[in-house]
């Protein structure tokens, strides 16, 4: 979602600038008209009082100066007279009262360009902060002593909306300001405007908000000394609003606003951006914030909402960065069911494509909250509970934009021990024919970024099947009849997808060795190096080629014709199931020897799954 193009405040907010509004009224209009205007109505009048003399007056000066403009297109006063260099003419379209409407606008806003922006400077900073409390203060004075009479405090109100909006700017001098606005208590009055009677002031202090937390506070081009004040004048602000509960008060306003008024709905938006940036700031507070308010609640309500706007788009990133590291609001988010609603509102897609690049971005994001959300085994038995296996392989059957995220989104739900039911249910639904014809789809050798994940998905989920499926069952025998019929094609693909990584994998190796020898010249190679390179090799090609690996030898091993097979094909390429053994042994040595989870179908742990193929491709060999 491109936020610069919605609602956000520029850098220099236009709350500083002169404004009208759309339909103006005809005081207003009288208010703007200038004096030439006046002059102009004068003439007008003498002309009125000898018509005939001022018409043939004209002729005589200049005939071509007096048109019949009932001819003119739109009763354009201007038709006959608006001339380029060439004599050509053009109209437009206007009668005159329009242009003079259009000129006192012209005229207005040349005036309002010429105001430059004040200086922030320090006592500028804390006139403005002077003039804000002056106006809150005389608000709630106003308010108090004539509680059931707005138009005894309707004046202050205007004055408190000036008072807000000559805040914006003080955020792009953080380094100067936040400090003298925390200092000088200004944080609880911001605060408090929260919860104001006039939801306009609301608003007022929600998009102050906003802006003064926004991570991109201050001025472009800065040194990095001056970055890293401003952020920690950001770090003090942020930490005084969550001291005085700004996040409660922000979400207790998101059932104040109706956002079916233009206002409230950007006043929606401005909120949600607060939240975006406090927690982008502070991360650790996400767990705080979704356990004392009913934000999660809200977004996943929000979410499910049919008319597609920006705030719906917004809610569900949010929704994913909730979600995103957080064990707790993942869990929170399965007991408001939220699974079932992501699933409900991802169905949209199964027969349609978005519509545009905003609604992309929402789908994309569902899927993702989804996908961090199964990491957690209560979710993948909700996933299951809510008929998600099938939901997902009906989206995988359609070329649409939804099929490459279903794919990933079962590779997540089927992968660990906890996945092992989704696994069974999986095969049990037909899905073994739709996942390997998305595997032996035709694939062009520059295949793009998408079709290369589409298919570490694809693989992620045959090495959950192969990991999940209890030994001797009929699912498990029907997965390995997939690599055996057609004259073991599968495995042929398996292989040439293998090349292809070792490829990759190659270039990496080269590149690093490079680095290695360097390094060594002038120093030594540090712990911290060696997982930087791995992680390299792993994004390099490493990744699949393990999990290639790892399939091939559960296939070997599980049937004797595919191993002949496979021990054939692979000294046409001069490699022997030595080769695999080995990529399994670097796989093996990056597990974490902590994790000993064995409740998957054959009762053992990734390493000593590992273990045992490699024992076996040994004894191969």
């Amino acid at each position: 979602m491109d936020i610069d193009k919605l609602f956000k405040v520029p850098k220099l907010p236009a709350g500083i600038k002169r404004k009208l509004p759309d339909t103006p009224t005809p005081e207003i209009l009288k208010k703007m008209r200038p004096d030439d205007d006046v002059e102009m109505k004068s003439d007008a009048s003498s002309h009125m009082e000898t018509p005939a003399l001022s018409r043939s007056a004209r002729v005589e000066d200049d005939p071509d100066d007096d048109h019949d403009t009932s001819f003119a297109p739109g009763g354009d006063a201007d038709y006959f007279v608006e001339e380029d260099e060439e004599g050509r003419f053009y109209g437009g379209g206007l009668t005159s009262q329009q242009k003079e409407i259009l000129g006192i606008f012209e005229r207005a806003e040349g005036e309002g360009d010429q105001d430059e922006p004040e200086e922030v400077t320090l006592p500028s900073v804390r006139r403005s902060l002077a003039r804000f409390e002056r106006a809150v203060n005389k608000n709630q004075d106003q308010r108090s002593k004539y509680p059931d009479d707005p138009t005894k405090f309707i004046d202050s109100e205007a004055d408190l909306d000036s008072a807000i909006k000559s805040l914006l700017p003080l955020a792009q001098s953080p380094t100067l300001a936040y400090p003298e606005i925390v200092r000088s208590g200004m944080v609880s009055l911001i605060i408090g405007l929260l919860s104001h009677e006039n939801v306009d002031i609301v608003i007022d202090a929600v998009e102050l908000l906003n802006e003064l937390t926004d991570e991109d506070v201050g001025n472009e081009g800065e040194d990095d000394d001056a970055q890293e004040d401003a952020q920690g004048a950001l770090k003090v602000l942020i930490e005084a609003l969550v001291e005085r509960s700004v996040l409660e008060l922000l979400v207790d306003n998101l059932s104040r606003l109706n956002e079916g008024e233009e206002s409230d709905k950007q006043g929606v938006f401005h909120i949600l951006g607060a939240f975006e940036n406090i927690l982008g700031f502070n991360p650790d507070l996400s767990e705080k914030f979704v356990a004392k308010t009913k934000i999660m609640k809200w977004l996943l309500d929000r979410v499910q909402s049919k008319t597609h706007d920006e705030n719906r788009c917004y809610a569900a990133e949010l929704l994913s960065i909730l979600l995103q590291n957080n064990s707790a609001n993942r869990q929170h988010m399965g007991k408001l069911d939220g699974v079932e609603a992501i699933l409900k509102t991802l169905s949209h897609f199964r027969r349609r494509d978005p519509v545009d690049a905003d609604e992309t971005e929402f789908m994309e994001n569902l899927f993702d909250s989804l996908c961090s959300a199964l990491s957690e085994p209560e979710i993948k038995s909700l996933f299951l509970a809510s008929e998600g296996v099938d939901l997902m392989l009906l989206m995988m059957k359609e070329k649409l934009q939804s099929k490459s995220r279903s794919i990933k989104t079962l590779d997540y739900a089927m992968s660990g021990s906890a996945g092992s039911e989704i696994c069974s249910t999986f095969v049990e639904a037909l899905g073994l024919k739709t996942l390997f014809a998305a595997f032996m789809g035709k694939q062009k050798h520059n295949a793009s970024t998408q079709a290369t994940e589409d298919a570490s998905h694809i693989l992620g989920i045959m090495s959950s099947l192969f990991t999940n499926l209890p030994s001797d069952s009929s699912d498990r025998i029907r997965l390995l009849a997939k690599f055996v019929e057609n004259n073991y094609e599968k495995v042929d693909k398996l292989l040439e997808m293998r090349e292809h990584a070792s490829s990759r994998l190659k270039v990496v190796d080269s590149e690093i060795e490079t680095e290695k020898k360097a390094l060594l010249a002038e120093s030594t190679i540090e712990p911290e190096n060696e997982e930087l390179w791995y992680l390299r090799r792993l994004d390099g090609g490493l990744f699949i080629l393990q999990t290639l690996d790892y399939i091939l030898a559960w296939v070997a091993l599980e049937d004797d014709g595919a191993r002949a097979h496979l021990i054939k094909m692979l000294e046409r390429k001069n490699l022997t199931l030595r080769n695999v053994r080995e990529t399994l042994q670097v796989y093996h040595n990056n597990i974490d020897p902590d994790d000993l989870d064995s409740n998957n179908a054959t009762g053992l742990s990734q390493r000593e799954i590992l273990e045992h193929l490699m024992t076996f491709l040994q004894g191969c060999s």
